[in-house]
């Protein structure tokens, strides 16, 4: 560990043991007795680190500060794992006590009027930058409350980025791109952690500046770059039980604003029964991703997902939906070594799929 990081973390200790037997606990007067050998700059370092220490997220925010880390994974107040350029990697970081991991969750949580307790012990949230933060805590964490938080990235990635970064070749991002301005509608399958909501923002940049664009998402992540963009994000019940908005519901919403074009994060449940109605009476040219592990597997998940609307319609009746809406299907993976391909894209036809591209 850094030695400023090792003061500061003893300095913050202090301020914990003073502030607990009554004491004046103040920052600065603190590092101004206990780092005299340290030059003002280094002082004024200290201070801010024990600022962030105790005020912060604790352990977390050197992890936050640095630009590289994707998501940070906190699996008990013992073991902290990051993404960085899609690999996951162990850290030093530690938190003391599962009370100060605790405590660093709810200084996450209620910002945003949430919490978790013995009774609510599961929440999912968006934080004020965008980014995404899971949470999980006894009894249902074995081991310790989990914290999961999934940066958010202002800055979408384009095309060109996806094909420098080796997710797809250039031929296929300009196939790809025509695919979307010429409005076919696009399903972007893959497993978790395969990239499908970064393609789904590239493919995105694609879409005309000119049309109205309404996104749908449960936890807000697209990145849209088109002036003319309406964003909805779903939301939870609050700690009585009321005031949730589904997907489902904002899909219904959706059709009454007039888009061009719907933009749908991920299909996950019954919702997916509207979307399909939507696709099928003159909302061509929209985009969505999916959890499966090839592209005939989408096909078949769109559907299930659409027969747990409980409406009792037959199955080939879903089935014919559903090969009516999609015209292609882009399926990627992650690779062994954290990268992230498009592994084919196939063309949707007489209810099945025909492949036109093979990574």
């Amino acid at each position: 560990m850094d030695p400023l990081d090792e003061l500061a973390e003893a300095l913050r200790e202090k301020l914990i043991e003073r502030a607990r037997a009554g004491e004046e606990a103040d920052v600065a007067t603190l590092v101004e007795a206990e780092t005299g050998a340290l030059s003002e700059a280094e002082r004024e370092e200290v201070r801010a680190r024990v600022v962030r220490l105790a005020t912060g997220l604790g352990p977390l925010e050197a992890l936050l500060a640095d630009p590289a880390v994707d998501e940070v994974m906190v699996n008990g107040a013992g073991t902290v794992w990051v993404e960085r350029a899609g690999r996951i990697e162990a850290t030093g970081v530690r938190f003391d006590d599962e009370a100060g991991l605790m405590h660093a969750i709810e200084r996450v949580l209620a910002p945003l009027g949430r919490r978790v307790d013995e009774a609510s012990p599961l929440c999912d949230a968006r934080l004020a930058d965008g980014s995404r933060v899971n949470v999980v805590i006894p009894p249902l964490a074995v081991d310790g409350p989990c914290l999961t938080i999934r940066r958010f990235r202002a800055r979408g990635f384009g095309l060109g980025d996806l094909v420098a970064n080796g997710t797809m070749p250039a031929q296929l991002a300009e196939l790809l791109a025509g695919c979307v301005r010429s409005r076919l509608t696009i399903l972007v399958s893959g497993g978790t952690g395969s990239g499908k909501t970064t393609t789904l923002n590239a493919l995105s940049g694609a879409i005309g500046a000119e049309e109205r664009v309404v996104t749908i998402e449960d936890a807000a992540e697209l990145a849209l770059r088109q002036p003319h963009v309406v964003r909805l994000e779903a939301r939870p019940p609050n700690l009585e039980g009321r005031g949730e908005v589904t997907i489902r519901a904002l899909v219904k919403n959706a059709l009454r604003m007039r888009p061009d074009r719907i933009v749908m994060g991920e299909v996950r449940g019954a919702e997916a029964l509207d979307l399909l109605l939507a696709l099928n009476t003159g909302h061509e040219g929209s985009l969505s991703t999916v959890h499966a592990n090839s592209a005939p597997e989408a096909l078949r998940r769109v559907e299930t997902l659409a027969l747990m609307a409980g409406l009792g319609l037959p199955h080939e009746a879903v089935r014919e939906q559903v090969a009516g809406a999609f015209d292609l299907v882009v399926h990627q993976a992650r690779r062994p070594g954290g990268g992230r391909r498009i592994e084919s894209v196939a063309a949707v036809a007489g209810g099945g799929v025909r492949e036109v591209y093979r990574a």
